[in-house]
Formats: structure tokens, C-alpha cells, sequence
């Protein structure tokens, strides 16, 4: 700037003064093969996961999860289920190429392999053509890894024994107790949580001790000769603690 000449301005050549419409390029010259990102191919996304993602909230809406009982540790007899997204994995732990001393290559090098190779898809085949006929490596990977999927949840599926499952994860009447009752005391020492549950709501091995309805010579009579799946000779307290057992079960009762 001069004084008093006024001010100049410098222009930059990289900047362009022409403000263009944000209209996408014309790819006409390539049917078939490509199209604009924005708003074209951006727009179908959005619609189709519209679709599955409305389509997702009416199955949950229509068909809630199932909840089962609170997790017991001491329950050695309960065997846990994936969630069905997971099914296919756990069916192929079943087979003996990828279960017990081949653990990790039904876990880790099986599962890495797959997806690795979906990962590597877009790399391995890089033509521009849209055509499934035309882009065999990428479609064949997908329909492997889609057939593989479907067969091993269907197998999942249609092997697993439901009604023992529904009868291991059933949510049972629980009871308020003290856990340093004497009678709770003797029955953990004598072991007896394995079978009945450290709620006392019985476990695959073994009965509720809640809300039985039995009186304290009832219960003592059952503990030293058993009844149905508990054999006799189970208990082995003091006369002492199969008192206090026997008083504390038969005051338990459902909330």
C-alpha cells in the first residue's frame, strides 16, 4: 500500500473467483460400473439400513430377549449359549479338527482366516466392474463365508437340546436368608451349594431347598437316606449342623 495512492490488491491464481454448483460428475460414459458417491450412492445406503434397522426394532419389539436365572458360580453343571450372531462359531467348536487339543485353530486360526480374507476382498479384487459374474474373487469369498455362516447356525440350532437349556437358565423363586446363619454355614462346608446353588434354588444336580414345605425331621430324614435323584449317605456334618440344616430349610421360603 502507498500512502495516498489508495489500496492494491493481490489475487492468488490458485484460487478460483468462479463459484461452481455442487453437481455431481456426469458418468454416463461408464453404465453400469460406477456412480457418484454423493448423493446417489450415499442415498441407497441410508435406505437400505432404514429398512434393516427398522426391521431390527420391530423383531426386538416383537420378540424381547429371554432372561434367565442370576449366574451361579458354584453351578458346574450349567452350560452357557452364545447369542445366535455368535452360534456358527460355537457349532464349529463341536468338530474335533477344532476342539480339545485343536482348540485354537477352531477359535483363533479359522475365524482369523475368514475374516482376514473378507478384510482382504476389496485388495484381492480391484476391477471396476459391479457384475458379480465379472468380480469372482470378491463374490466367491462372500458367498463361502455367507454359506459357511448359515450352515453352522442351522446346525447350531437344530443339534442344541432347548428344553434342557430352558430348564438350566429358568429364573427360580428365591429366598432372603442369612449367609452366616449356622444352618447355611454346615451346608457350605459339607459341600451341599454344588448341588443346590449358592441361592439355594438348585442347580442340573440338584433340587430347591426353597419353599420345600418340609419339616426339620422331614429334611433330616432326607439328608441321611435321600429321596429321588439324592442318593442316601450325602451328608456328612455332625448331628449338631444337620439340626441347624434341617431348622434353617425348612424356614426358607419364596419372596
Amino acid at each position: 500500500m502507498h500512502r495516498g495512492k489508495g489500496m492494491k490488491f493481490v489475487g492468488d491464481s490458485r484460487v478460483s473467483a468462479e463459484k461452481k454448483p455442487n453437481i455431481p460428475k456426469d458418468y454416463s460414459e461408464y453404465p453400469g460400473k460406477t456412480e457418484a458417491f454423493w448423493p446417489n450412492f450415499l442415498l441407497k445406503e441410508w435406505m437400505v439400513g432404514a429398512v434393516f434397522l427398522i426391521g431390527y426394532l420391530c423383531l426386538t419389539i416383537a420378540h424381547p430377549s429371554p432372561l434367565e436365572r442370576i449366574a451361579d458360580p458354584t453351578d458346574t453343571s450349567y452350560i452357557p449359549l452364545p447369542d445366535w450372531y455368535f452360534l456358527f462359531l460355537y457349532q464349529l467348536l463341536k468338530y474335533e479338527f477344532a476342539s480339545g487339543p485343536y482348540t485354537v485353530i477352531g477359535a483363533l486360526v479359522m475365524p482369523g482366516l475368514a475374516f482376514g480374507a473378507l478384510l482382504l476382498a476389496p485388495f484381492l479384487d480391484r476391477g471396476p466392474e459391479r457384475r458379480p459374474s465379472k468380480r469372482p474373487v470378491a463374490v466367491g469369498l462372500m458367498l463361502l463365508a455367507v454359506t459357511a455362516t448359515i450352515f453352522l447356525t442351522w446346525q447350531s440350532v437344530a443339534t442344541h437340546d432347548w428344553e434342557a437349556a430352558a430348564q438350566q437358565g429358568q429364573i427360580k423363586e428365591a429366598a432372603e436368608f442369612d449367609a452366616e446363619d449356622p444352618g447355611y454355614k454346615a451346608l457350605e462346608a459339607s459341600g451341599c451349594l454344588m448341588c443346590h446353588g449358592a441361592d439355594l434354588t438348585g442347580t442340573a444336580a440338584g433340587v430347591t431347598l426353597v419353599g420345600t414345605g418340609l419339616t426339620p425331621e422331614e429334611i433330616s430324614n432326607i439328608a441321611v437316606n435321600g429321596q429321588n435323584t439324592m442318593p442316601p449317605g450325602q451328608w456328612k456334618g455332625t448331628d449338631e449342623e444337620l439340626q441347624a440344616v434341617a431348622e434353617f430349610i425348612s424356614k426358607l421360603g419364596a419372596e
